[in-house]
């Protein structure tokens, strides 16, 4: 299913892998999509809706129209069960799930004493409950494939800087990107001797084309405030860093929370 990459750079580094992105359809999931397909694997695009909240053409359309195999899964992370086709589908097509990518994640925008119980919830079902239901059925799958190249499989959390540092007037997510950094710590602890690798990228101000609060004008000025570089990221920022901890060049890191952020953290 798979077919050569069409990015000389990442030639060949995914050849014959199986993976699963969440949140896909748009923002930093769409470029991990599209740098994954390029690299050579089969992906699967785990979503909602198909439809790029920046407009444009669905995540599948531009890999297929590259030349690699990107098929969309409509997808609720927060469902077991939608995991569980969603995990069916791809093993069901290509036999085997070399990397899972749990990217998918909400927010509310809003301090502890404002936040809803409803808007709690959702934050919570999405970001935790999500990262819960597709690392479990992912790694229960690994478990019954055999290793290629002494790996079974890998797991990559899309994390957030504000899962190290208070995420502003932002409690919800950043209390469960908090948990997320936990998560990946404690996955790579118990399954290392299962050959299943689990790392996390730790994203800083990634500038997406999405509207809304993420270009609010005050936020854009601290976020910018904050960042060493003179620049913010860009959606293959993240796609980059994604690619080398999926690939056979990262075999001994496990644990590790990536931060790929402009020396946010480093300030």
């Amino acid at each position: 299913m798979n077919t050569s990459p069409s990015s000389p750079l990442a030639a060949g580094f995914l050849s014959g892998k199986t993976a699963i992105v969440t949140g896909a359809s748009s923002g930093i999931g769409r470029a991990i999509a599209v740098a994954y397909a390029a690299a050579g694997a089969s992906v699967f695009i785990a979503d909602i809706t198909e439809t790029p909240k920046e407009g444009g053409e669905t995540t599948a359309a531009l890999i297929t129209k590259a030349g690699g195999y990107g098929q969309f899964v409509a997808t609720d992370i927060a469902s077991a069960e939608s995991v569980r086709n969603l995990i069916e589908t791809a093993t069901g097509l290509t036999g085997r799930l070399d990397i899972l990518v749990n990217n998918a994640a909400t927010y509310v925008s809003k301090k502890l004493t404002e936040t809803t119980d409803e808007e709690w919830s959702h934050v919570v079902s999405v970001n935790l409950t999500g990262l819960f239901n597709c690392s479990k059925q992912a790694i229960e799958q690994m478990l019954r494939q055999d290793p290629v190249n002494e790996v079974r499989g890998r797991i990559i959390n899309i994390t957030s800087q504000h899962g190290m540092v208070s995420a502003p007037k932002d409690f919800a997510y950043g209390v469960t990107k908090a948990a997320g950094v936990y998560a990946t710590r404690q996955i790579a602890a118990d399954y290392a001797k299962d050959l299943i690798i689990c790392n996390a990228i730790a994203p800083g101000k990634i500038l997406t084309g999405k509207p809304g609060v993420a270009v609010d004008p005050d936020a854009l000025a601290y976020s910018k405030m904050r960042t060493p570089m003179p620049r913010f990221g860009e959606p293959q920022d993240i796609a980059n860093a994604a690619l080398y901890l999926a690939s056979d060049l990262s075999s001994y890191t496990t644990g590790i929370n990536l931060m790929v952020d402009g020396g946010w953290m480093a300030a």
